[in-house]
């Protein structure tokens, strides 16, 4: 395990992340050199080589030398656009290290910041690649005096979002901002395949103005022969990013609320390949042949076919017919897996995206927080009822591949809503329905989700229970966003220890004796029960629950959601 790597490559839409990993794919010698940076070779859908960009996270496994040693690299390729940024929430469970790719021009972004942040909320380390440099030079024209501000100014404005993530965060131990000394920010083109960072440097003897000269002359063979961006990126994968026994005891109490004290926390720790299996599923897929792939980051034991696991929040076990690594668009069968990798394996047909599969029964990983909810919906029909049976199981296939689309099957009106993070998200699902699974259907207009909130506290309302001998008392108000906030980031739970929510909720601001009566959050709405002394309001309890979900779930107003009360 000393000897793994489990890196994502994370950007802003269109920085070049695809584009990169083909160098790094034709480093390794899995592609051909020729083509490395047009052939986008984790871009394996059609519909991703169409339109040119990453919609699926692909994983691909790999060696490189170095300092005479041979490292195995487990990298995910994730999409940039932000209509599939649960893609990249979900890699980031499975790697220790994340490589940021920024656009020399555009420099950091939007979406930049948005996959730093999913990398630091999961503990994992980044740095820095910052690409298109090329466009500098001839585009640009720019001297090499601007062209170092430029990039110093880059890196800073990234080391200010570490930063501002970072300090919340008491288990890093050391400071993640990145640096060009350090050897933890590199420079390049993915186009034209080289790439330079401080170590590279010195090992090659060329400088900035080498580079300068044979860009601006039209050497750019002569330069990628010279420098080549898969040996700088990959020795930089290796000497600065954490290996699994680094990184897991880091890791582990950041996502797995169990008995730190067990033996289970301790082969966790040490990345036992003999203990106890314990395997985090992050991504599903379908295969025609395989059926349902399951793919995700081994924590300890070792995978192997015919093994008979639990899956958490399903009862009996799931056996596994197959173990394998994913290269690309191809799936390498293997005998086993250890500890510390990224396994793909079929049979765990109970698993969905973000299940703890493990030998023993145990408690189950923190679920995967996804940080945008969904915003458009659009409904969807089949044009011949025959196809209804095959809609509704391909529907509920889509929900449990892709956790951030929400799918509600109204099986009186036949009708079927699709929620997701945005219109091109909605458009990739319905394609995949219609070509994929060769579906006619029918989409309405997307509408967009609105939620509902009261504005102010309620009057008292009286409900009576129908023998009439019972009356409750309920009001609505309005909640501080900060306590709303504290929700939607996974910081306050019912799952989670009473104490722990307690402090939470009054960290948020809610005040001591509230936070003590919280009987149910749902959604961001909180339930505080104020009754005093009351028998047998346990046995009631779950009716009044249900009576606030279903009121909660269609708001007053215009049905939407109501949030914040």
């Amino acid at each position: 395990p000393e000897h793994i790597r489990n890196i994502a490559i994370a950007a802003h839409v269109d920085h070049g992340k695809t584009t990169l990993s083909d160098n790094l794919l034709a480093g390794a010698g899995m592609i051909s050199e020729d083509t490395a940076g047009e052939q986008l070779a984790m871009d394996t859908k059609e519909d991703e080589q169409e339109r040119g960009i990453t919609i699926d996270a692909a994983n691909v496994s790999m060696t490189h030398e170095y300092e005479d040693t041979n490292h195995l690299i487990n990298l995910i390729d994730t999409p940039g656009h932000v209509d599939f940024g649960g893609d990249v929430t979900r890699a980031m469970r499975a790697v220790d290290g994340a490589l940021v790719v920024v656009d020399a021009v555009e420099g950091a972004m939007p979406q930049t910041e948005t996959v730093l942040r999913q990398a630091l909320r999961e503990g994992v380390k980044p740095t820095l690649f910052i690409n298109k440099v090329d466009r500098l030079i001839s585009e640009l024209q720019e001297g090499p005096q601007e062209m170092q501000e430029r990039l110093m100014s880059v890196i800073a404005d990234v080391n200010e979002l570490i930063r501002g993530m970072a300090e919340n965060m008491d288990d890093i131990p050391e400071d993640w901002t990145v640096s060009v000394e350090d050897g933890t920010v590199g420079f390049g083109s993915a186009l034209y395949k080289w790439g330079v960072s401080m170590p590279s440097m010195q090992r090659t003897g060329m400088d900035f103005g080498d580079i300068m000269e044979l860009e601006q002359n039209d050497k750019r063979e002569e330069l990628h022969e010279r420098t080549p961006l898969s040996n700088v990126v990959l020795d930089m994968v290796c000497e600065h990013f954490p290996n699994p026994v680094d990184a897991q005891p880091r890791r582990v109490p950041r996502i797995w609320r169990g008995d730190a004290d067990s033996e289970l926390a301790d082969t966790m720790r040490m990345v036992d390949e003999d203990g106890e299996v314990v395997f985090m599923v992050t991504d599903i897929s379908m295969d025609p042949h395989a059926g349902e792939i399951a793919t995700g980051r081994v924590f300890s034991g070792t995978l192997e076919k015919g093994q008979e696991l639990y899956v958490s929040g399903t009862a009996g076990k799931n056996r596994i017919q197959s173990v394998g690594l994913f290269m690309g668009s191809e799936r390498e069968e293997v005998d086993r897996v250890p500890a510390g990798n990224i396994a793909s394996v079929t049979g765990l047909r109970d698993a969905i995206a973000g299940s703890t599969v493990s030998s023993v029964e145990m408690t189950p990983f923190e679920s995967i927080e996804h940080i945008s909810e969904p915003v458009i919906t659009k409904s969807v029909e089949a044009q011949n009822m025959d196809d209804l049976p095959k809609l509704i199981e391909t529907l509920q296939q889509v929900a449990k591949e892709d956790p951030t689309i929400q799918i509600e099957i109204n099986e009186d009106t036949g009708e079927h809503l699709i929620s997701g993070q945005g219109e091109l998200h909605l458009e990739v699902i319905t394609q995949r329905i219609r070509d994929n699974q060769g579906i006619p259907v029918i989409t309405g207009e997307p509408i967009v989700v609105f939620r509902e909130q009261p504005q102010e506290a309620s009057r008292e309302v009286e409900g009576q229970s129908p023998n009439r001998h019972n009356k409750f008392y309920l009001t609505v108000e309005p909640m501080a966003q900060e306590i709303v906030d504290a929700i939607q980031l996974g910081e306050v739970s019912m799952d989670m220890p009473e104490l722990e929510r307690r402090e939470a909720l009054q960290d948020a601001g809610m005040d001591k004796d509230t936070s003590q009566n919280v009987e149910d959050i749902h959604r961001t709405n909180i339930l505080i029960d104020d009754t005093k002394g009351i028998q047998h309001l346990n046995e009631t309890m779950e009716l009044v629950l249900e009576g606030l979900q279903e009121a909660l779930d269609d708001g007053p107003l215009a049905a939407e959601p109501v949030q914040g009360s």
